[in-house]
């Protein structure tokens, strides 16, 4: 087998700018005492390349060397989230269940609630997710599960309209003296 003489492998000065020039405070700290203690470079050129003073470079020492636990400072251990959804996990099943007979998210939140279950629609949302479901497409009323709606209003009829003098108790009569005021304002 015989060896390449092109570009080697290991030569990348793009990907090696990141370590030699690093931007931010705390990768350039790790970069400069990595390049003095493991590099072995003299303490003034280490300060020099990463931009310190000969004397901030030793003072950025000093606690590297006292100081335990120093890890922490440059790794910090990632922190998952809950692995657990408190809120959706006990009606998982049920919620699929009522999916699967092609209830919307508001007909499931109003059919658990009626079973006892308190849960957000985003929640309803996120477990439908997770199980693999899709949003339904906007249905008509004629579609949609038979469920209690609201019945029509009477329409006003101006003629019923009674303006004889009477009186009656409100908490809200203070509102009726700014009636003048609001005749000479121009709202039309």
């Amino acid at each position: 087998m015989g060896t390449s003489h092109g570009k080697p492998l290991t030569s990348h000065p793009d990907e090696a700018r990141f370590f030699l020039e690093p931007v931010n405070p705390l990768h350039r700290q790790y970069e400069a005492l990595r390049a003095y203690f493991v590099e072995d470079l003299p303490s003034a050129e280490a300060a020099r390349r990463f931009g310190y003073t000969p004397g901030a470079f030793r003072v950025l020492c000093h606690p590297f060397r006292h100081e335990e636990n120093l890890q922490e400072r440059f790794f910090r251990e990632v922190r998952h989230g809950p692995q657990a959804a408190p809120a959706r996990d006990p009606v998982r099943e049920l919620v699929v269940a009522l999916r699967k007979k092609n209830l919307s998210v508001y007909d499931i939140q109003r059919e658990l609630h009626a079973r006892g279950h308190t849960i957000s629609i985003n929640s309803l949302s996120v477990l439908l997710r997770e199980e693999g479901f899709e949003r339904l497409p906007r249905r008509g009323d004629e579609e949609r599960p038979h469920s209690v709606k609201p019945e029509p209003a009477e329409i006003a009829d101006v003629r019923r309209l009674d303006l004889t003098p009477r009186s009656f108790r409100t908490r809200v009569a203070g509102l009726f003296l700014f009636v003048p005021l609001m005749q000479h304002l121009d709202l039309g």
